[in-house]
């Protein structure tokens, strides 16, 4: 049965990020955007050692594990760091206590707890925030439904 037209559907997604934290930081734009709304909150550290953590465990020389690790340390985790992020003292004193021979595992457990916080905390307030709201407007008015005849 032969159909006259059909709905062109637009992929959504920026409503898609909705779905998830997982799936917000699978996207490129996503990421950027909740980067940008963790900024206006002063909490990018947050996805920023997410990011370096989720770069770090991609390492493969034994040599670059050690200056990554170390790196990571001194900027999110030793006691004062410039970036420091918000972790429970057992986890901050086991990566303090096992980084002078570091492995691509060694910061699971803080990144977990970040990833946690992010999806619990930052994640619902950036889906009810102006950035989300504006970035969903955007492509909903760019994306107007078309009906396009016999294509």
């Amino acid at each position: 049965m032969p159909v006259c037209c059909f709905h062109r559907s637009v992929p959504r997604k920026t409503m898609a990020w909705s779905e998830s934290v997982d799936t917000l930081l699978a996207n490129k734009d996503g990421l950027a955007a909740f980067r940008t709304f963790l900024k206006s909150e002063f909490s990018e550290e947050n996805i920023d050692f997410w990011m370096a953590c989720e770069d770090f465990k991609k390492t493969k020389s034994s040599a670059k594990i050690a200056s990554k690790a170390q790196k990571i340390y001194s900027e999110f985790i030793q006691a004062d760091a410039p970036r420091e992020i918000n972790i429970d003292f057992t986890t901050r004193d086991h990566i303090s206590q096992n980084i002078s021979e570091p492995t691509l595992k060694c910061f699971d457990d803080a990144q977990r707890l970040i990833y946690s916080l992010m999806a619990k905390d930052s994640f619902p307030r950036f889906l009810r925030s102006e950035v989300y709201k504006e970035l969903v407007n955007k492509q909903q008015n760019g994306n107007q439904k078309r009906w396009l005849p016999f294509l």
